[in-house]
């Protein structure tokens, strides 16, 4: 029976997993794990399936500022079609999703933290701290955030995990 690796887009977790002969019918690849959950971690996107309203998540590192992507400049990741200003940044996240990709699949970082659920964001309350793109649901929550980040990034940091470890298979 044939067999190949197939990698499956995970975060901090073995990506690898054996997948043998033909898939079920109506089925695109039949696998067997590696002991390691293959959830995606959920991404905040609209109801086409694009993050981060379209906007290019590495523009935010780059240019510091929120740019628009181009709808023909795509990469679906976690789920999720992102955007891409430019051919380069397509490349760039490709290459690195977790380096580029919002902190918490793009939910606010204060809800996270103060009621561990995710709320929507708004993109003007972008920040990057510590190299990690953070959104928030309104300027006056990234206020609430922003006056005991450090904590706030603590506590949504542990509910984030809580989530995933709760929403794994």
């Amino acid at each position: 029976m044939p067999r190949h690796i197939v990698a499956l887009p995970q975060r901090s977790r073995s990506n690898a997993c054996i997948s043998f002969g033909k898939p079920p019918a109506g089925q695109t690849t039949f696998a067997f794990g590696t002991g390691t959950s293959l959830a995606v971690e959920p991404v905040n996107h609209d109801r086409a399936g694009v993050a981060i309203e379209g906007y290019d998540p590495v523009a935010y590192h780059t240019e510091g500022r929120p740019v628009k992507g181009d709808a023909a400049i795509t990469r679906t990741w976690n789920g999720a079609v992102w955007r891409f200003a430019d051919a380069r940044n397509r490349d760039a996240f490709a290459a690195d999703p977790e380096r580029y990709a919002p902190a918490y699949g793009g939910y606010c970082a204060y809800g996270l933290a103060v009621a561990g659920k995710r709320f929507d964001v708004a993109i003007d309350t972008w920040q990057i701290v510590d190299g990690r793109l953070m959104l928030n649901k309104s300027a006056g929550v990234r206020e609430k955030f922003d006056a005991d980040r450090a904590e706030m990034i603590v506590k949504a940091d542990a509910n984030w995990a809580s989530l995933m470890a709760s929403e794994d298979m």
